[in-house]
C-alpha cells in the first residue's frame, strides 16, 4: 500500500512540475511576443523596403542566370548550325541538340528520355500551346526505311497515344517511308528540313498545321526549301534510293 501510494504522489508530482514549465514557457513568451509586434509596428517601413530590395536582388540574379543560360544555348546551337557538325554527332548528342532547338522554339517541359527501351521516342516536350509532342530522333548516314517510320507510328498509337509525333533524321528517307509517313499524317523533318532548322527556322514554320480526315489538328511536313537556297546552307540533296543504314541514335 505504500508503495502505491509513494507511485501515484510522484505520477502526481512529475504532472504539476510539467505544468509549471508550460506556465513558465508562456509567460517568457509573451513578453517576447509583444516586443516583436511593437518593433514590426515601429519598424515597418523598413522592414517593407528591406523585403522589397531582397526580392528584386532575387529577381535579378534569376533573370542573370536566365539570360546566361540563354546565352550559352546560342552559342552551342550556333557552333553545331551546319549539317558538317550534325554529321560527326553520336546519337546522343544529337538528341540533346534537337533539344535544344525544340526549347529555343518556345517548346516547354523538354526532357531526352531516348535510351534502351525507350519505346521509340527519344525527346517528349510540350508545345507553345500546350500539345504534347513525342519526337524519335535518327542520327543516320543513309536513308531511313519504312520499318522505322512504323515503328514509330506503333509507339506513337500505344506509349505515346495523344503526342503529336515528330521523326527528325539527319539523312534522308526512302520513298516507301515517305509514303508511309505520309498516309498517317507524320511529321517528318528530313536532312534539308533539319539544315534550315538548324540555321534558325522555326519548326513552326517548317511544319504547317492541316486538319485530318477526323477534323483532329496535326503537322506534317508540307514546307519544301527549294534545292538552291540549301546548297547554300551547305544541306546536301537528298537522296531517295536505300541506302547504308548504321545508326548511333533511336
Amino acid at each position: 500500500m505504500a508503495r502505491r501510494r509513494s507511485g501515484r504522489c510522484a505520477r502526481r508530482g512529475s504532472g504539476g512540475d510539467g505544468l509549471m514549465w508550460a506556465i513558465a514557457g508562456l509567460v517568457a513568451v509573451v513578453p517576447l511576443v509583444n516586443a516583436t509586434v511593437k518593433f514590426v509596428q515601429a519598424s515597418w517601413p523598413w522592414l517593407l523596403a528591406a523585403t522589397v530590395a531582397v526580392g528584386v536582388v532575387l529577381l535579378g540574379v534569376a533573370f542573370l542566370a536566365v539570360r546566361r543560360a540563354r546565352r550559352h544555348r546560342d552559342h552551342y546551337l550556333q557552333a553545331n548550325a551546319h549539317l558538317e557538325a550534325i554529321d560527326r554527332m553520336s546519337g546522343e548528342r544529337f538528341e540533346h541538340l534537337v533539344a535544344e532547338l525544340l526549347r529555343r522554339d518556345g517548346f516547354r517541359k523538354v526532357r531526352v528520355v531516348g535510351k534502351a527501351g525507350d519505346g521509340g521516342v527519344d525527346i517528349l516536350a510540350t508545345a507553345p500551346d500546350g500539345r504534347p509532342f513525342a519526337v524519335q530522333c535518327k542520327r543516320w548516314t543513309g536513308n531511313l526505311g519504312a520499318p522505322h517510320v512504323r515503328e514509330f507510328l506503333g509507339a506513337l498509337a500505344h506509349t505515346f497515344s495523344g503526342h503529336t509525333g515528330v521523326l527528325v533524321t539527319s539523312s534522308g528517307l526512302t520513298p516507301p517511308a515517305l509514303r508511309e509517313g505520309q498516309a498517317a499524317a507524320l511529321s517528318m523533318v528530313d536532312r534539308g528540313d533539319l539544315a534550315e532548322w538548324a540555321l534558325g527556322t522555326p519548326l513552326t514554320a517548317l511544319l504547317a498545321t492541316t486538319a485530318s480526315a477526323s477534323g483532329a489538328a496535326t503537322f506534317t511536313s508540307v514546307r519544301r526549301v527549294p534545292a538552291i537556297r540549301r546548297r547554300r546552307h551547305h544541306a546536301t540533296p537528298r537522296r531517295r534510293g536505300a541506302g547504308h543504314t548504321s545508326t548511333t541514335s533511336g
